[in-house]
């Protein structure tokens, strides 16, 4: 008796003006949504380009969950009834790594009120909806500038879902499947064709961040094995040209990886991992044998990796001064890519560094046939021009090696030295 009293003297909800209440807030959301956008991609800097998709939560999902969460409010209230997630973006990301970096730099430039980990609490036997949650103030600089009565509460908040492009593809559809549908999947055999599905796509974005993992660590290794050897032939130059040599990077100043190769011990990807880590911590002769044992293995497609490896291991022979073994391999390099203009011109400093200027010059021609914007090989040629007296043919490589952003210590070194053979020739 007393619970049906209480259910004639309660007021229930007005859906019309909730709904006048909220649909009169939509222009000012789509307001916030695209500030708080031009705001993320301010803030969010990560390797690869996210995209975004913001959405403002439609009428029907809105009043479902007042009813569900805001009761009494929703009977009471003539002002907008504040959620959550009435406004949202997501940021979806390529790699996994990205979901992290995100979120710190979310947390770094807003108000975070809150981050949530969907997915977070399920087992292993498990799979489902992962996405990470932050809700955030909406900042000054991004209310809207019309006027609106009344006036959007200083407590909204806006959701921002990080997710990967996998996570998000999964999230689309499992909506579409499951909570837009009337009847859910009840049978084993299609729950269990839905969960494969899921750990497919959660196992590739595995993959997918260990290949990225890979490419950082092999991108990191190639990069300090290039610097040592134009650390090497700078430093023989500058004895050549008598002045101060450059400071060569030891090898104990090379940093060094301990993260373990996610690919199967042996393989090709494994060896070159450790060829260059070798090579970067200066154990040459090491590093020339698993080069060999890769070469060995006749890597497929064989052309393009093999040009690769020959010239590696060129530059292990060049650490080692055994120049006509590095000079071999940088021709076998190009004979196995006739377009690999690095190769060439690393016989053209193998020759300059052999005195053989000439050999050196036509080298840096092939090189720069292949790709003109090249900026260090127009200064080694200047350099080779230099040595042979041709200092006019030196003089406008200079300058080319300037124009495309070249313009350190040495190069202004050698144009200062040519201005002085032009100004003894006057």
């Amino acid at each position: 008796m007393y619970i049906i009293a209480w259910y004639m003297e309660r007021e229930l909800p007005n859906k019309k003006k909730i709904f006048t209440v909220y649909e009169s807030y939509k222009p000012v959301f789509a307001e916030v949504l695209h500030n708080i956008e031009a705001e993320l991609k301010k803030t969010i800097k990560i390797g690869s380009a996210p995209t975004y998709k913001a959405r403002i939560k439609s009428f029907e999902s809105y009043y479902k969950k007042v009813l569900r969460q805001k009761p009494i409010e929703a009977a009471e209230s003539s002002e907008l009834i504040t959620l959550t997630d009435m406004m949202g973006i997501r940021v979806i990301c390529a790699f996994l790594e990205d979901l992290e970096i995100v979120r710190k730099q979310l947390e770094a430039s807003f108000s975070v009120q809150e981050v949530e980990r969907k997915g977070a609490e399920q087992s292993f036997r498990e799979f489902g909806y992962e996405s990470v949650h932050v809700l955030i103030s909406i900042p000054e600089n991004c209310f809207p500038t019309i006027n609106v009565s009344p006036a959007l509460p200083k407590n909204i908040v806006c959701e921002i879902q990080i997710r990967t492009i996998l996570q998000d593809a999964w999230a689309e559809v499992e909506h579409e499947l499951i909570y837009k549908s009337e009847f859910n999947p009840f049978d084993k055999p299609l729950r269990r064709k839905l969960a494969s599905i899921n750990a497919s796509l959660s196992l590739a974005d595995t993959i997918f961040q260990e290949i990225r993992d890979y490419q950082n660590r092999l991108q990191s290794e190639l990069g300090c094995r290039r610097n040592t050897f134009y650390d090497k032939a700078d430093e023989l130059t500058d004895k050549e040209m008598g002045i101060e040599s450059h400071q060569v990077s030891a090898p104990q100043d090379l940093p060094k990886t301990e993260v373990a190769s996610p690919y199967i011990k042996g393989s090709i990807d494994d060896l070159v991992l450790q060829a260059l880590h070798e090579h970067n911590m200066g154990n040459f002769t090491q590093a020339v044998s698993i080069y060999t044992e890769i070469l060995e293995l006749k890597p497929e497609p064989n052309a393009v990796v093999c040009s690769v490896i020959y010239k590696h291991r060129g530059m292990a022979y060049f650490a080692q001064s055994e120049y006509e073994k590095a000079l071999a391999d940088f021709v076998k390099s190009e004979d196995c890519n006739k377009n690999n203009f690095r190769s060439i011109y690393y016989q053209g400093i193998i020759h300059s560094i052999l005195g053989k200027d000439d050999n050196a010059i036509e080298c840096f021609n092939r090189s720069l046939a292949i790709d003109s914007y090249q900026s260090h090989v127009y200064y080694r040629r200047a350099l080779s021009y230099f040595n042979l007296g041709l200092y006019s043919e030196a003089m406008h490589d200079i300058n080319s090696a300037i124009n495309l952003g070249l313009n350190d210590s040495d190069v202004q070194m050698l144009k200062e030295r040519l201005i002085k053979k032009f100004d003894m020739k006057v």
